[in-house]
């Protein structure tokens, strides 16, 4: 079983405001008919609050720092389990990679005009559930080996 690949993906993605109440989002090439929150995939063994804020970073320089998750999403398609978290900004200038990222920056976005961005239904539902958010579900990374040790927790503070 060398190499066999996952049977289910697993993405994440972060909801992102700065001192103005923009949302940072971005079009990719491959969906360049709408406007989404920055992420990716989750590599094997990568904890969830590390692979949004390198995913978050690659997309497009931005550092960020998770505050929590605001919901789980499944892809019954594709079979890709997304989560998503509220973030909030750390630092760095909006840098994309071109081969990847057509464009990225912060939108002034709510309920009324969110239908001009997000054209793709699961992604709007996402980010209307992370821009609705109040409270986020409680997240951890452990390690066991021998011994139980809590990495990281995100929870409601």
């Amino acid at each position: 079983m060398e190499n066999e690949q996952p049977k289910q993906l697993i993405a994440v993605s972060a909801l992102v405001k700065n001192d103005k109440g923009e949302i940072l989002l971005l079009r990719t090439h491959w969906r360049s008919d709408t406007w989404e929150m920055p992420g990716g995939n989750v590599e094997v063994g990568e904890p969830l609050d590390e692979a949004v804020c390198r995913e978050y970073l690659e997309e497009t320089g931005i550092v960020i720092r998770p505050l929590g998750i605001t919901g789980v999403y499944f892809n019954a398609t594709k079979h890709v389990l997304s989560i998503v978290f509220k973030a909030e900004y750390v630092s760095g200038q909006i840098k994309i990679q071109p081969e990847e990222i057509q464009e990225a920056k912060f939108l002034e976005l709510n309920e009324s005009n969110i239908d001009q961005y997000i054209t793709r239904p699961q992604q709007k539902s996402r980010t209307l559930d992370a821009m609705r958010a109040k409270c986020f579900i409680p997240y951890e990374t452990w390690e066991v080996n021998p011994t139980y040790n809590l990495l990281t927790r995100l929870h409601n503070n």
